[in-house]
């Protein structure tokens, strides 16, 4: 059986042989001596087990094996350059695909002058953001959708690593008709038994909330409950009620003519983080993606 340790530098140099058909024009194409040029065609024959170039004292001629193989391993040859290429531009960040999932909220008010700022340094990467539900993100992590994403952090998952982004605290959102929008401050108490909009069950934010309240003995109960941040904003100017958002949301809120009071007595955060995959790994792209998120200081108001 014939010996298969085929190198890359064998094949390049048949190509160039098969060319040039002349042994020193070749070695000078490859910038080589022409006995090492004639040494490796040597050892491809040899690898081959096939006859690649009949030689006579002032002729070199291509066997009909050699003419057969040629084309194929210009293709073998071509694909291994496009590998080695892609490589090197997807660790220089020349090109490249990065993929994140992100709450409405994070989506619209904290990412997109990032993206647009990463997209200036490095214009051959394209950026994928996805904008989904709060319980979704963390979903798409953990499945592989995206490299990772912007959300709540979620309780006893191993198999996600997280790093805090933002910690924003909690506030009332209501019309500026409203009797609380008089206050200052704002008291949990004081919203407990009014009208309230907020996310569905199952939500993390609604249920790491509900779990710092009921240490003071404070219980909400949602009159309305769905499942956008934009739709709790349009609910509370339509006049349904109140909502209790971070602050990520006094942007949107002011454009429409609501208003925000912090919530005390106690103050509560919603934590912000990037979430990824505990056992993958990312990207050279994407890993510098997630270094220049992490060293980012996001101002949610």
């Amino acid at each position: 059986m014939a010996n298969m340790n085929v190198s890359l530098r064998q094949l390049r140099a048949f190509i160039a042989v098969a060319t040039e058909q002349h042994f020193t024009r070749a070695a000078d194409k490859l910038e080589l001596s022409q006995s090492s040029v004639s040494t490796l065609v040597n050892e491809l024959e040899a690898n081959l087990g096939l006859r690649l170039f009949d030689r006579h004292t002032r002729l070199l001629r291509i066997t009909q094996a050699g003419a057969d193989l040629l084309p194929l391993i210009k293709k073998a040859v071509s694909d291994i350059d496009s590998v080695i290429f892609n490589s090197s531009e997807l660790k220089a960040l020349g090109r490249g695909r990065v993929s994140i999932a992100a709450s409405s909220v994070q989506a619209a008010l904290m990412l997109p002058r990032f993206i647009k700022q990463f997209s200036i340094e490095y214009p051959g990467v394209t950026v994928e953001l996805h904008d989904v539900a709060e319980h979704e993100v963390a979903k798409m992590v953990r499945s592989g959708e995206v490299d990772f994403g912007i959300g709540t952090e979620a309780d006893s998952k191993l198999d996600l690593s997280a790093h805090l982004l933002s910690a924003d605290p909690f506030v009332v959102v209501m019309r500026a008709d409203h009797a609380l929008a008089e206050r200052r401050q704002v008291r949990w108490r004081d919203v407990a038994d009014l009208p309230l909009i907020g996310p569905r069950q199952g939500n993390p934010i609604r249920e790491r909330l509900d779990s710092a309240l009921a240490g003071e003995g404070i219980v909400l109960t949602r009159l309305h409950e769905v499942y956008l941040p934009l739709t709790m904003v349009g609910m509370v100017e339509a006049g349904l009620g109140v909502a209790i958002m971070s602050t990520a949301v006094t942007r949107l809120a002011t454009a429409l003519g609501l208003v925000t009071r912090a919530l005390s007595e106690p103050v509560i955060k919603r934590e912000v983080s990037l979430l990824c995959h505990a056992d993958r790994s990312l990207s050279p792209t994407a890993q510098r993606f997630r270094d220049a998120l992490v060293r980012k200081r996001f101002d949610m108001e």
